[in-house]
């Protein structure tokens, strides 16, 4: 007997959210860059791809939709833009991935944070019209403990304590700019939010930990991670579910970070206040599944087995068997499959075509139609 369709997250067949830009987006970003179009324009070269984006996530057979994170750069640094008291910033050097470093951007403190009147909020709307009674749009944003991250790396943290001399204070002000944020785009009509985190996958990494004099610890961070990402969710609105996403870098198809899940896993797996987990697992970088037997009450954790940072196309049976090793630690009924992560966290996008991309979403669907049913 094939389950009962469900209208929450997460799904038996599940995508983490951006998509390839499209050359036609990539070109009226630079032309408005350049300044030879207006806001409006772009707007109008935005409205027409998400559109076009969204008839394909449907015709596909994705329950829950999203914009692609089109309208961004950034997956993370447009969010953090967004708030009061925040700005983009240059600094020196950019995130450091394998053989490649990122644009040289950041968010910066300008005053007190606050979340009221969040750009997105407008965004989500757009998309939230083309939901129905089979799709639900869905509003990817970075997690709080990433925007802490954000505001403490070494080119700005000086900056940060200006602002903000007390630690507690911050965190304090994140958690409530979140909790306004995630007020209003209720309001408008989310129902699915979900809350992309590198900090786990970095701090995981023992490279992370090398000639820090700082004195955090593993489980220092893990604790003020989860009590931080916890805070910003508190009273949530009812019949909003909440997820998060978990990797370890995604840029131009490269990573940033190594290590698995288990150091972290009693603090992110069993006490951060989320619906579900997306979880990398496309290659042995992220570990092994063991530390799964650590998601608490009945949590769901999506599978990221395919990897959205190659074209190639994954193995099915391979696939099937990795699902099957990953129920030994949870109830198979409680797993889902995705992409590893987005195919696009940053406009410049994965090393693969669009055609690709989508070849890898009907992977996954026919993986999920194969092991749940249809």
């Amino acid at each position: 007997m094939s389950p009962v369709a469900v209208k929450t997250a997460p799904f038996k067949f599940d995508n983490v959210g951006s998509f390839l830009r499209p050359a036609k987006l990539k070109a009226a970003r630079e032309d408005f860059k350049n300044g030879s179009i207006s806001q409006d324009e772009l707007t109008s070269v935005e409205n027409e791809a998400i559109k076009e984006l969204v008839q394909k996530q449907k015709d596909i057979g994705l329950q829950a939709i999203t914009d692609g994170e089109f309208r961004r750069s950034w997956w993370h640094l447009d969010f953090f833009w967004g708030l009061n008291g925040v700005e983009k910033s240059d600094v020196e050097n950019g995130y450091n991935f394998v053989a490649v470093e990122t644009r040289a951007e950041t968010a910066r403190l300008t005053g007190k944070i606050s979340g009221e009147n969040h750009p997105f909020i407008e965004h989500f709307k757009f998309v939230n019209q083309f939901a129905d009674g089979d799709v639900i749009a869905r509003q990817t944003i970075p997690a709080p403990a990433q925007f802490l991250r954000e505001l403490t790396r070494p080119e700005i943290k000086a900056a940060t304590e200006e602002i903000y001399p007390d630690e507690g204070e911050l965190l304090q002000d994140i958690a409530a700019a979140y909790r306004t944020f995630i007020k209003e785009l209720h309001e408008a009509g989310c129902t699915n939010l979900q809350l992309d985190d590198c900090t786990w996958g970095m701090i995981v990494d023992e490279n992370f930990w090398k000639d820090r004099t700082d004195g955090l610890t593993i489980e220092s961070l893990s604790e003020q991670y989860v009590e931080l990402n916890n805070s910003a969710i508190e009273g949530k609105p009812e019949g909003l579910t909440i997820t998060t996403h978990v990797c370890r870098g995604n840029y131009r198809s490269t990573w940033a970070s190594s290590g698995a899940y288990d150091k972290v896993s009693d603090e992110l797996f069993g006490k951060e206040n989320v619906a579900g987990y997306y979880l990398e697992f496309d290659t042995e970088r992220a570990g092994g599944f063991e530390s799964l037997s650590k998601v608490s009450g009945d949590k769901q954790v999506v599978l990221g087995l395919i990897s959205s940072k190659v074209p190639e196309l994954e193995d099915k049976e391979d696939i099937k068997a990795r699902i099957e090793e990953a129920a030994k630690y949870i109830d198979k009924d409680r797993l889902c499959l995705s992409p590893q992560c987005g195919f696009a966290s940053t406009e410049e996008g994965n090393n693969l075509t669009e055609e690709e991309q989508w070849a890898k979403l009907q992977l996954v669907k026919e993986i999920s139609d194969e092991v749940w049913g249809a």
